[in-house]
């Protein structure tokens, strides 16, 4: 079975990754360019420094260096984003209502919970509206996060890959128990989560 509990997760920590990486190959030679500078051009040594004008190597390099960077970071950013988008044909859809502090869910056959409860291996599609101010629908195992936006629907879409229960927050400072607006996702197997829904899920696909 797949160790992580869906595939954004992947994306997300190589973007991250990659990103950090980066950050950290820059400071270090920035550093090391600083250090080499203080003691090539020490005041005691009386070394005066020449300013170099028009060097179109160098500019190069510094033009071409960033764009690939920069590239490299929109390639991980557009993949991660077009899962997000993308809402497979057989998702299955629940509507969630942000408010202050809470999250609600209401599934297709009218039955309402505070916790979210998902199958297993299953498209999920999570149609969300708030019902007063701004707030951000937020799993922080699953590395995905969508706001969502009074008088907007939001759209959310993930496949559970692994058996359990992960935290759901809020993301955007909603209020004065902004804190406290959290919830849960249980994943369960298709059979146990059949007998949780109930017998309208036989016209459900669940493939």
């Amino acid at each position: 079975m797949n160790s992580s509990p869906t595939d954004y997760v992947s994306t997300v920590d190589s973007a991250m990754t990659f990103i950090i990486g980066v950050s950290l190959v820059f400071l270090i030679g920035i550093i090391i360019t600083m250090i080499v500078f203080i003691v090539k051009f020490n005041r005691k040594k009386n070394v005066k420094p020449v300013d170099i004008h028009g060097n179109m190597l160098l500019e190069t390099i510094w033009f071409l260096i960033p764009l690939f960077l920069v590239m490299v970071m929109f390639y991980y950013g557009s993949r991660g984003y077009g899962q997000f988008i993308s809402v497979p044909e057989n998702a299955f859809e629940i509507n969630v209502v942000g408010r202050q502090w809470s999250w609600n869910f209401t599934y297709k056959n009218g039955k309402k919970t505070d916790t979210l409860y998902v199958p297993l291996d299953v498209p999920i599609k999570l149609s969300m509206v708030s019902a007063d101010v701004n707030h951000s629908f937020y799993i922080p195992a699953y590395r995905i996060k969508e706001d969502v936006v009074f008088g907007k629907t939001s759209t959310l879409v993930f496949k559970p890959k692994k058996i359990g229960k992960y935290n759901v927050a809020c993301a955007e400072y909603c209020g004065l128990n902004h804190s406290k607006m959290y919830t849960k996702i249980v994943v369960m197997p298709k059979d146990a989560f059949y007998n949780w829904y109930g017998d309208t899920l036989k016209n459900v696909s669940l493939n």
